[in-house]
């Protein structure tokens, strides 16, 4: 899987006009599976999130995680980060994991995180959704496991 950690004040998600999904500050999460993923590596990825001191403290420095601030997570599938951009101009997604597959691994995501007691909110697996955020500092990350 792989799985783009944002830190943000804010983030929304739409479906059809109709947000379906907000946050405030915590963590924005594009989440994408891939071939030959398993549901292995779900709860690491998942502690990992919740744990990653990735947070300002009081002397400005990352040294605090999602849990330590009580922050809000707001998960979004998205099967483009399976894309391969090397040939040509178009992305291929031979290395997308199939749709039910990378749903269950979705999910089995979203289970594991609402599991800290954080408010965990998501988009809606495979729609066309329009990701509003706040990006908080920059701050982004790349997970992969």
């Amino acid at each position: 899987m792989k799985i783009v950690i944002q830190r943000v004040t804010r983030s929304a998600v739409r479906v059809a006009g109709e947000e379906i999904a907000a946050i405030a500050r915590g963590l924005l999460l594009l989440v994408g599976a891939e071939k030959g993923d398993s549901d292995e590596p779900v709860q690491w990825l998942a502690e990992k999130i919740l744990n990653l001191r990735i947070f300002s403290d009081g002397s400005g420095k990352m040294n605090l995680s999602c849990r330590d601030v009580a922050g809000e997570i707001l998960v979004v599938s998205q099967f483009t980060l399976a894309g391969d951009c090397t040939r040509g101009r178009r992305p291929g997604f031979g290395q997308a994991a199939p749709p039910d597959k990378a749903e269950r691994l979705y999910r089995l995501l979203i289970q594991e995180l609402s599991a800290s007691k954080l408010r965990v909110v998501a988009g809606k697996f495979g729609a066309d959704m329009q990701v509003a955020l706040e990006n908080d500092g920059p701050v982004t990350f790349i997970l992969e496991r």
